[in-house]
C-alpha cells in the first residue's frame, strides 16, 4: 500500500508553439489519483500523478489511468497516455485461523504419530510476507511433551504417552506468523477419552483372622475396599465370592466412595473349620 505522495510525471510533447502549445493534462475521475499541472520554463507544461487514496492489492492489484493532454488551438487537439499502475504487495496482514476454537478427542494409548487435528490459518499477503508458519504458545509441560506441531502444514501429532488417568484434557495456543513477523493465535482443546486399560484392585481394610468357632451367623468378618481407575462404566465393579464356603458377600451402599470404588462387606453364615475364599471383582463392562 501507499499513502500519498507523487509515484510518476508524464509530458507530453507538441511540436506546435504559443497558443497552439500542450496548455493542460487531465485524467477520468477515480478515487485513488488526482492530477497536478505544472508550468515549466519556456512556457511548457507536466502533469504529476498524485496518490491522494491508499491501495490495497488485496483489493485491486492493477490499475488503468488514462491521461489525456490538450493544445490550446481550434480546432483543439489532444493525445492520449495510458498509465499502468501496480500495486506492490506490503505486509498489512496477520495470518487468519479458520477457526480461533479448535476441539479434538483424543481416546487414551493413541498411538506415536496419530494426527489429533490439523489447524488451518491463511495470509492474504503474497510471497514471503504470506508463508505461514505454526508454533505451539503458552503450552505446558504435560502438552509439549505429548503432541508435536508440524510447523508447515499444522498438524498436531502424538508423540508421548496419552494416559487418560494422568490428565483427561489438554489445552495449549497455537500461533501462526507470516514471513515478516505478523501474528495471529488460536486455541486447541483436546479431551482424552477413556479406554479400559486398568483391572480393578482390592485392599483388605478390616478381617477377622482367626475367625473363633463359637462365631455367631450373621457376624461380619472382614471388609474390601475395590478400586478401578477407568472412569465411568470401565471402572464400574461388581464382586462375588466362590460358593460352597460359609460366608456370604454384600456390595456395602453406605460405603460406596466414588462410581469406581465401592466397599464389599463379608459375613459368617455357619461354623466351620479352614476355607479358602476367593473374592472375584470383576468390572461391569468387560474384564476382570
Amino acid at each position: 500500500r501507499y499513502l500519498s505522495g507523487s509515484i510518476s510525471s508524464v509530458a507530453a510533447h507538441d511540436a506546435d508553439v504559443g497558443q497552439n502549445a500542450i496548455q493542460g493534462y487531465s485524467i477520468e475521475a477515480n478515487e485513488n489519483f488526482r492530477l497536478n499541472v505544472i508550468a515549466k520554463g519556456g512556457g511548457g507544461k507536466y502533469s504529476e500523478l498524485v496518490l491522494e487514496k491508499e491501495l490495497d492489492r488485496e483489493q485491486q492489484q492493477e490499475l488503468t489511468i488514462v491521461l489525456v493532454a490538450t493544445d490550446g488551438g481550434t480546432p483543439q487537439r489532444s493525445g492520449t497516455a495510458v498509465i499502468h499502475v501496480t500495486v506492490l504487495d506490503a505486509n498489512d496482514n496477520a495470518p487468519v485461523f479458520s477457526q480461533a476454537i479448535y476441539k479434538a478427542s483424543l481416546p487414551e494409548n493413541s498411538p506415536v504419530d496419530t494426527v489429533v487435528v490439523t489447524v488451518s490459518a491463511t495470509d492474504a499477503d503474497e510471497g514471503v510476507n504470506g508463508e505461514v508458519t505454526y508454533e505451539f504458545d503458552h503450552i505446558s509441560d504435560e502438552s509439549n511433551n505429548v503432541f508435536s506441531l508440524d510447523q508447515t502444514t499444522g498438524e498436531v501429532k502424538v508423540s508421548g504417552s496419552i494416559d487418560y488417568e494422568e490428565l483427561s484434557a489438554y489445552e495449549m495456543q497455537i500461533t501462526a506468523k507470516d514471513g515478516l513477523g505478523l501474528v495471529s493465535s488460536c486455541t486447541l482443546i483436546i479431551d482424552i477419552t477413556d479406554v479400559n486399560d486398568n483391572a480393578p484392585f482390592t485392599f483388605i481394610k478390616s478381617l477377622t483372622d482367626p475367625i473363633p468357632e463359637d462365631t455367631p451367623p450373621g457376624t461380619e468378618v472382614g471388609i474390601i475396599n475395590v478400586q478401578d481407575r477407568d472412569s465411568e462404566t470401565n471402572g464400574q465393579v461388581r464382586c462375588s465370592i466362590q460358593h460352597n464356603v460359609p460366608f456370604k458377600l454384600y456390595n456395602s451402599p453406605i460405603h460406596f466412595l466414588t462410581s469406581n470404588s465401592c466397599f464389599c462387606v463379608i459375613y459368617f453364615t455357619h461354623p466351620i473349620s479352614i476355607f479358602f475364599v476367593h473374592v472375584i471383582c470383576i468390572k461391569r463392562c468387560t474384564g476382570v
